[in-house]
């Protein structure tokens, strides 16, 4: 008996402050209130719809274009590995261009100071 007594002094209490907050609130207030909030549900609803069919419009869109970029992606991938390939034979090319230079600067410095190379030539060589 007692939380049936309970209960019933709860819903007593519940209705006696509905009424104190409905005399703190106007009518014309409240049923304004309700209007906006039905607005704000209905606008919710067909942003939701409109989202929804954009996410499968989207969703179709990338299945129509994974396989193309699933190969751009591996053409990319060549392209990288055959530059990186390249860089790395000019890199050896100037470090063998830079080595050959200095080999002849080297020979050039040594040979310039023996006298005229002309001399040493043989005749069939030497121009006029």
């Amino acid at each position: 008996m007692s939380s049936e007594s309970e209960s019933e002094s709860r819903k007593l209490g519940s209705e006696e402050i509905s009424r104190e907050f409905k005399t703190l609130v106007s009518s014309n207030d409240l049923h304004s209130l309700n209007h906006m909030q039905h607005t704000i549900l209905g606008r919710l609803q067909d942003s939701n719809a409109v989202l929804s069919h954009f996410n499968d419009f989207s969703h179709q869109c990338f299945a129509e274009i994974s396989g193309d970029i699933a190969r751009n992606t591996r053409v990319l991938k060549s392209v990288k590995s055959d530059l990186d390939y390249i860089f790395q034979k000019l890199s050896l090319s100037n470090t063998t261009l830079s080595i050959i230079s200095y080999i002849y600067m080297g020979y050039r410095v040594a040979f310039s100071n023996s006298g005229d190379a002309s001399s040493t030539r043989p005749a069939t060589l030497n121009p006029g």
